[in-house]
């Protein structure tokens, strides 16, 4: 779930913020479209400051938007961008994107683990080159950064760690239907579970969030038979409220660990914050035609 749509749909959702991220920093993994970008704007119309780390330099092939067209996005939508074209897969990116975001903007509030590999092969078919990717993008990368922005989220009053990965579901289903991704997945939301544990008694909060249902994305639309797939899918956007609603602490005295230590939906953030019609987030397919998302 790491690219994204070739655009972010910009229309009115049912979302009501009762906080703001104005002023606050996130340093984000990814976010040169998709998911990550629609967070970005989200929180760019609050007047965040958002820096990207993101290896989309330059334009791709089979992809649109690079790291710095998301910036000039950000910025158009009031916020203000970092561009960082690095891989957080390669440990001086990582620390030089942290002090780069701490010189920039004064330090870090918010780490955003958006960045994601996948790939759905069985384990006879799956080349050990993507079994390699996804441990080093989703797990290794969400640890590290996670790791290296620690000083930094110290010195924040109220600092957040969210990363997008799933509930841990020990139904073997999941593990039978594509074991190196849902290992890969899974071993982001095990850094979520130790480090909300490991950081219980500071101010920094560390949660995951996942989808209900498919989301219209460039990984979802690269897929086999994936153009017709995202018409039953959710736009981006509700992702983006979700997130917004989590780290604004909208949502946290409804969340079932409180403040930290949250694996949650989308659907179960926005409905603690008053969201019971989900319908303006689809792209025109009914409710009960929308395809689920694994895991749950």
């Amino acid at each position: 779930m790491t690219a994204g749509n070739d655009a972010v749909r910009n229309g009115p959702t049912p979302y009501q913020a009762t906080g703001s991220l104005a002023g606050k920093t996130i340093l984000m993994s990814g976010g040169s479209r998709g998911i990550g970008l629609a967070i970005a704007l989200r929180a760019a119309r609050d007047g965040a400051n958002i820096a990207m780390l993101a290896k989309t330099g330059s334009p791709h092939a089979k992809l649109d938007g690079t790291v710095y067209s998301a910036a000039e996005a950000v910025e158009a939508a009031g916020g203000s961008a970092l561009p960082l074209v690095g891989d957080v897969r390669n440990d001086s990116d990582v620390a030089g994107a942290v002090a780069a975001t701490s010189e920039r903007f004064g330090g870090i509030d918010i780490v955003l683990n958006n960045a994601s590999a996948i790939d759905l092969s069985s384990t006879e078919a799956l080349d050990m080159k993507r079994y390699d990717l996804m441990q080093d993008i989703n797990v290794r990368g969400t640890f590290l950064l996670s790791k290296l922005a620690l000083p930094a989220l110290r010195e924040s009053a109220a600092a957040h760690i969210l990363t997008l990965s799933p509930p841990l579901n020990l139904d073997p289903r999941w593990a039978g239907m594509h074991l190196a991704y849902t290992m890969a997945k899974y071993g982001m939301s095990l850094t979520t579970l130790g480090l909300a544990e490991e950081l219980r008694d500071t101010s920094i909060s560390v949660n995951s969030l996942w989808p209900c249902t498919l989301i219209d994305t460039a990984a979802i639309r690269a897929m086999p038979g994936g153009g017709t797939l995202v018409q039953s899918a959710r736009g981006p956007e509700i992702m983006a409220d979700a997130a917004h609603a989590l780290l604004t602490g909208s949502a946290a005295p409804f969340l079932p660990a409180g403040p930290s230590g949250n694996f949650v939906t989308d659907e179960q953030v926005l409905a603690a914050v008053g969201i019971k019609d989900f319908a303006p987030y689809s792209l025109g397919a009914a409710e009960d035609a929308l395809v689920p998302d694994i895991f749950l």
